[in-house]
């Protein structure tokens, strides 16, 4: 049997070097190789997603993470899954969509974030240029927001079968002993508070996809709200519920939260806060801002002694430099969300009937 000396074993590992093309991350597209399990998947995990989002976790390279331990309080676990199209849009794109989303599932339950993992579904034909644009926008937001992705997966779909990229974020946090924050929780006589202005990430998807063009652009709100969520726990107040209002957008959140607490909201039309170019477009699109959703915004209830408080906290922030009290809660046991109109009278705030905007998020 021929001996395979020092020199043929580094020659034999040249060859399988040069096996693989490099990532033509310029003009290259994804390829169903990139999703068989070999060499080229390999080689695309190394060059593109580890290049961008590798950490210590990360490297460890088995089939999940081994991640030191929490410390006191129980762990809150969230999952969502991004389709948005178009995958590109003014303030953001899927990639960071989806490590905002998920953080922000993890912190409205009071929970701090601490870990994400990923899971990527490409489509054959993908740009790689737009494949690398995307993992380096979810890795600067994961990076900025301070939760590593630690774990991730890729598959490969034939052309036709996908829409370039859908991409499932999972997150885990922690939650202090103590912290209770549920649907289930609403008083009547408790206060609803907005963080900020409704509708941006909706009418921004809806523009784009569209191509409308307003004299203001319509920019979307995608963020990590954990670090506001911290300064409102900081504060004191009695808070009770925090939701992000995303797809069916604030309506259809106010309705989950009021059935799931048996109660009825009462908002008030002149307290919304609505950008005027998102209202033009809604107007313009035959929409209601109260149904398009955000996706850097959060709705808090909280005891009504506590609101002022409340409010200045969230204020303090950059991101709920707009947040106003918005509404309060009542007894009803039709458990109805309504509003007071700019002309005195009321409407019902129904829930959102079918799919106003398709693919948002």
């Amino acid at each position: 049997m021929p001996r395979i000396t020092p020199t043929g074993v580094t020659r034999m590992s040249e060859a399988r070097k040069t096996y693989v093309r490099p990532l033509d991350l310029k003009h290259g597209c994804v390829d169903m190789a990139h999703g068989a399990g070999g060499r080229a998947m390999a080689q695309l995990i190394s060059d593109l997603f580890a290049r961008h989002l590798g950490n210590a976790y990360l490297a460890q390279g088995d089939d999940g993470a081994v991640l030191p331990a929490s410390g006191a309080g129980r762990l809150v676990m969230a999952t969502d899954a991004h389709v948005v199209s178009p995958l590109f849009f003014p303030g953001g794109d899927i990639g960071c969509l989806a490590v905002h989303g998920t953080i922000n599932d993890v912190a409205v339950m009071g929970a701090r974030p601490l870990y994400l993992a990923a899971a990527f579904i490409l489509e054959e034909g993908l740009p790689l240029a737009d494949l690398d644009r995307i993992v380096r926008s979810m890795a600067t937001a994961a990076r900025t927001a301070g939760v590593p992705v630690v774990t991730g997966d890729t598959k490969v779909v034939e052309r036709g079968k996908a829409d370039g990229v859908f991409i499932t974020t999972t997150g885990v946090g922690v939650l202090a002993d103590g912290v209770s924050w549920s649907g289930s929780n609403a008083r009547p006589g408790d206060a609803i508070l907005l963080s900020g202005t409704l509708g941006d990430h909706g009418m921004a998807i809806m523009a784009e996809r569209e191509s409308l063009g307003f004299a203001s652009p319509i920019v979307s709100d995608t963020a990590a709200l954990h670090g506001l969520v911290a300064s409102m726990q900081a504060c004191g107040a009695t808070i009770r519920v925090v939701r992000d209002p995303t797809r069916g957008g604030l309506a259809t959140t106010l309705n989950e939260i009021a059935r799931q607490s048996a109660v009825g909201m009462l908002l008030e039309e002149k307290t919304l806060p609505v950008k005027p170019a998102v209202n033009a477009a809604c107007e313009l699109l035959g929409l209601d801002p109260l149904y398009v959703a955000n996706e850097g915004k959060l709705v808090a209830i909280c005891a009504e002694n506590d609101a002022e408080r409340l409010l200045t906290a969230m204020r303090a922030h950059p991101l709920a430099a707009d947040a106003a009290i918005i509404g309060r809660v009542f007894e009803d046991p039709h458990h109805f969300v309504q509003m007071t109109t700019a002309f005195g009278g009321r409407r019902m705030v129904d829930w959102l009937s079918g799919e106003q905007l398709p693919r948002i998020c």
